[in-house]
């Protein structure tokens, strides 16, 4: 996935940075993050998105745009395909003037032992002819954080939360050392928050230590959004750099330092259409399965759908956009084919957890197509990959970024595709009572 944001300055040409996140939610996560913390006001944030390498236009008058690809987490040469197709928009976004470089990946760190993200950190990396890149997935607004390289979820280690049982990336290791170790041949070392804590000066010198020692790699420690801020400011001239979306944070600060963000006008005030709401949640994390049993407790219509059904013998997707019709129409409904992760281990020992994921995200692609032609204007996808495939189903190809629900998970309004609002959540994010709270929000606006 490739992220361009393009911020207007009235005094030179945009610019323009390049982020390449591993799932489409990393685009809005990163261009609401920069726009949020920078301007702390309710302008208008778009994300232009294909799901190609081809040049999406820049326009100057927009704060922050994100073009983009995505590939699949399956399939025969997929390290090769990430690598090939990861260059290729580099090259593309260098070639229009990008001046820094942001790999951006999931603050869990989602990955194997082969990759993705060491193998396109080290093509990016040579492609820029980057000598040293920071690693720091640390996102405190939601409760991801680094300490002693090991990454936390809330208070628990990584390996012990429920990624442990993630269905395509099995988290069984909280040490991001060692992780990312793993996955590339360079040299990794941790840069402990006690430095990071000495300042942006501290840090520098650090990065400056550990490349002189021969490592291309640098953890860094953070615990609160200051750590953050205080890596960004290390970062400035930076060619490279690597993260979750909260490395964003002290980004605008930087590019106003050296004139390159002029300030934005309040947008328009944030409105959905008149219309029926639905949910469809093909994660199995753990916090979207209990967001699945509180709406199902508040009365909300549910349908569950089965992985192994679907593969063997499709969707009726007319027949569950009826039964959606037919629901009270003061309520929105729940399709849904998250499970336990014993259930979800079972469905993949029969079909395999390539096609189990498959069959998920098609035959929820093709119920939000169904829905929407049936009235259903306000949709909250769960999952980061059933929300890509979702929003490329649909035909969607720029989104406005409006309020937050929850830390990490606002609505959007399509601008270019279905006249619909979206909530895109990644599976273990968003409050237990997410979906209620979230059309309660729309309600109010």
């Amino acid at each position: 996935m490739v992220d361009q944001y393009v911020v207007p300055n009235s005094l030179s040409p945009p610019l323009k940075m390049y982020c390449e996140p591993r799932r489409w939610l990393g685009s809005r996560d990163h261009s609401r993050y920069i726009c949020k913390i920078h301007y702390r006001s309710p302008i208008e944030r778009r994300l232009y998105w294909r799901f190609s390498c081809r040049l999406w236009p820049f326009h100057r008058t927009d704060p922050c745009e994100s073009c983009k690809t995505r590939s699949q987490h399956i399939g025969i040469g997929y390290d090769a395909y990430r690598r090939r197709d990861s260059l290729a928009s580099c090259d593309i976004l260098l070639a229009a003037g990008a001046k820094q470089i942001v790999f951006k990946y999931c603050s869990t760190f989602d990955s194997t032992a082969k990759g993705n993200i060491g193998p396109v950190a080290d093509a990016l990396l040579e492609r820029l002819g980057a000598r040293r890149a920071i690693v720091c997935p640390a996102l405190p607004d939601n409760g991801r954080t680094v300490y002693q390289g090991r990454l936390f979820v809330g208070a628990t280690p990584l390996s012990e939360s429920s990624m442990k049982d993630h269905p395509l990336t099995p988290m069984r290791d909280s040490s991001v050392v060692r992780l990312l170790q793993r996955q590339t041949p360079h040299k990794v070392t941790l840069m402990p928050l006690s430095i990071v804590r000495e300042g942006a000066a501290s840090v520098s010198d650090a990065m400056e230590k550990a490349e002189a020692a021969g490592y291309r790699y640098v953890v860094a420690d953070a615990i609160c959004n200051g750590d953050l801020e205080t890596l960004g400011a290390a970062l400035a001239s930076e060619r490279f750099i690597t993260g979750g979306s909260g490395i964003a944070l002290a980004l605008p600060k930087n590019f106003q330092s050296v004139g390159l963000l002029a300030s934005i006008a309040a947008g328009s005030r944030f409105s959905a259409p008149f219309g029926r709401g639905a949910i469809l949640a093909g994660s199995c994390s753990s916090m979207t399965l209990s967001q699945i049993e509180a709406a199902r407790a508040g009365g909300i219509p549910a349908l569950s759908i089965d992985p192994v059904a679907l593969a063997q013998d499709g969707i009726d997707v007319e027949t569950i956009a009826d039964w959606a019709v037919d629901q009270d129409c003061n309520k929105p409904i729940l399709v849904y084919s998250s499970a336990a992760p014993e259930t979800v281990a079972r469905a993949q020992e029969r079909i395999g957890s390539g096609l189990a994921s498959i069959v998920v995200e098609r035959a929820l692609t093709q119920l939000a197509g169904a829905l929407v032609s049936r009235g259903f204007s306000r949709l909250i996808v769960a999952g980061g990959e059933t929300s890509g495939a979702v929003v490329q189903g649909l035909g969607i190809s720029v989104l406005a970024i409006g309020p937050e629900i929850d830390p990490g998970v606002p609505w959007t309004r399509v601008l270019a595709g279905p006249n619909i609002v979206l909530a895109l959540k990644s599976g273990n994010f968003g409050s237990v009572e997410f979906f209620a709270k979230a059309m309660r929000l729309l309600d109010g606006s």
